[in-house]
């Protein structure tokens, strides 16, 4: 069945719930999970906006602030993860768009199911499945379960 099972987290409520399902799924079937989280590039217009604001080095604070926000949500994770008994490695991509990265991570890490949230930070303001979610769902090779 599934061996390797990436978890796709953001640090949300409902991708919390998301990972709880996803580890508790792990352990039946004596899975390993890569916890994974993708932090976005900041868009041009908004670097330019800092400059003007007078940040001194704003994509470098940028990064060292997603760094720090990522290394929590995957330690968090991980944690779960350990009191379960399940055994975790996890994944921080940078500068990436969130779907890009979480398809690219699965494929680099021969998962054979990715399980993420409906909806995440950027999600919740759709009304229906999350934008992430469905471009997962759209080009993913790999199966995907989506939890609402």
């Amino acid at each position: 069945m599934y061996k390797k099972i990436l978890a796709a987290i953001d640090g949300s409520e409902l991708s919390d719930k998301a990972l709880d399902k996803g580890l508790e799924l792990a352990k039946n079937l004596n899975a390993q999970v890569t916890l994974l989280t993708v932090t976005e590039l900041w868009s041009a217009k908004t670097i330019a906006s800092q400059y003007d604001a007078g940040v001194a080095a704003p994509i470098e604070q940028y990064e060292k602030v997603e760094a720090k926000w990522a290394e929590s949500v995957l330690e968090k994770a991980a944690e779960k993860a350990k009191a379960q008994g399940v055994e975790t490695n996890t994944v921080h991509i940078s500068d990436q768009h969130p779907a890009e990265g979480i398809i690219e991570a699965a494929s680099a890490n021969d998962i054979d199911l990715i399980v993420m949230s409906s909806h995440g930070h950027r999600g919740l303001k759709k009304i229906m499945l999350g934008s992430v979610a469905q471009e997962v769902l759209a080009h993913s090779k790999i199966p995907v379960l989506v939890f609402k």
